[in-house]
């Protein structure tokens, strides 16, 4: 039977996952964590203007699993905040049981601490993954959705040190790129300044350590904006975030927090003392990372070359996807990325022409545009997300963005890809 092997069990790895299994694969994630979805576990925010779009897109293209899960773990829903509309906060303590109950339904193999840190390469194809504990899981073919974040020393060299994330480096060992184990040399993103990497862009404070009126404001709002004292203003804090989408001026003069059953604030990180001098936060506490008040995890650091198929450069049997596969933001960007992947690992290995998006869809525009710019100095200290920044203005200039799902729903009809992800190949 045509195996596919999965390495990295977050929003890209499981949307993979999902697509790979529906085109009639067996299919297996090796996670090096205890749990699935990564960064997913304290993220939440989705359908937050172009991502509604996109959502909406890749439903419609056949991967509505995830959309469906999302949906109903959201603790709010079409809510605003500054610079964004119509977004919807899921809730991070409920949703990974569901992803987990979802794809063991579906039959697909999740092995759990199963820490990938080297290849077994024939020629220009990968046949096998090497375990830490020394077990070689063989595949046909391969996706890597690893992520960009870690190392630890990572951390330390182009950040603050290990702030202790969820990703939790020293429990269950740093994340390993399999695209440069078999040969292929890691792209680096950059910040403004020509620095590698960027921050994450926001912290989870635990909600009980907040006062019962900022969490009743959570509960029922979804969303509070606390002002900043003046002296503590800092628009230069904005230029390290990871996601540009929030680096507006509102989020240097606000602390902004949001409602995902956690408090997600809206900060790369925050001095604790500073941040305990606000009213109705005198006793926080950072739940994500744990060292909040001086720093956060360092992201973009191993990203693969790919065509807009999904497919890494030079190897005949790997694709990415999710932030391995580019300068991308986001859960909706990764599952967007993960469902072609996945879908396309199975056309690789039955000799069917890969498929792509074509960029009349914001999600093939996303792929397309991002693969040309990442060639480019200025595209390296750039980040692509539907949900706002240069690549949010471009949707609306190309007219991608629209909340009609008739009017999406057409445009793939047109194209012929309606439920495309949804045909079995094998």
């Amino acid at each position: 039977m045509t195996k596919v092997v999965i390495i990295g069990g977050g929003w890209a790895g499981v949307a993979a996952a999902i697509t790979a299994k529906k085109a009639g694969a067996k299919v297996t994630i090796l996670e090096r964590m205890d749990i699935l979805l990564g960064l997913g576990n304290v993220g939440g925010i989705m359908r937050n203007n172009g991502r509604y779009t996109a959502a909406e897109e890749c439903i419609l293209l056949g991967a509505k699993e995830l959309f469906d899960i999302t949906d109903k773990a959201s603790r709010h829903v079409n809510i605003d905040f500054p610079g964004h509309k119509h977004a919807s906060l899921y809730d991070v303590c409920k949703v990974e049981p569901m992803v987990r109950r979802l794809l063991n339904e579906m039959n697909i193999e999740i092995l759990l601490k199963s820490r990938a840190v080297d290849v077994k390469l024939t020629n220009r194809s990968l046949t096998g993954i090497v375990l830490q504990d020394g077990r070689i899981v063989k595949g046909d073919v391969f996706i890597e959705t690893t992520g960009s974040t870690g190392p630890m020393g990572n951390c330390l060299k182009y950040g603050n040190g290990c702030s202790m994330c969820i990703l939790r480096c020293p429990s269950f060992g740093p994340r390993v790129s399999i695209s440069q184990k078999a040969g292929v040399e890691d792209i680096l993103g950059q910040r403004k300044d020509g620095s590698y990497g960027a921050f994450s862009g926001s912290c989870k404070l635990n909600k009980d350590s907040l006062s019962k009126s900022i969490v009743d404001e959570l509960n029922t709002k979804g969303v509070v904006i606390l002002p900043i004292p003046k002296d503590d203003i800092n628009i230069k804090k904005l230029d390290m975030k990871v996601c540009q989408q929030y680096a507006l001026k509102e989020y240097a003069e606000n602390l902004i927090l949001l409602d995902t059953g956690h408090a997600k604030m809206m900060a790369p990180f925050y001095p604790l003392e500073k941040l305990r001098k606000f009213e109705g936060l005198e006793n926080a506490r950072y739940e994500d990372p744990y060292s909040g008040g001086i720093g956060n995890s360092i992201r973009y650091l191993s990203i693969a070359p790919r065509d807009n198929t999904m497919k890494v450069d030079t190897l005949d049997n790997l694709l990415c996807a999710g932030e391995k596969s580019g300068l991308f933001v986001g859960h909706t960007e990764a599952i967007a990325t993960g469902s072609l992947a996945g879908h396309n690992s199975v056309r690789l290995i039955k000799g069917i022409p890969l498929l792509e998006i074509p960029v009349n869809l914001c999600i093939g525009d996303l792929i397309a545009y991002e693969n040309t710019k990442i060639k480019t100095e200025e595209g390296l200290k750039t980040r692509y997300t539907f949900a706002g920044s240069d690549y949010f203005k471009r949707m609306k200039d190309l007219n991608l963005y629209t909340t009609d799902t008739e009017k999406l729903k057409k445009k793939i009809e047109r194209v012929n890809l309606l439920n495309i992800f949804e045909e079995r190949l094998v």
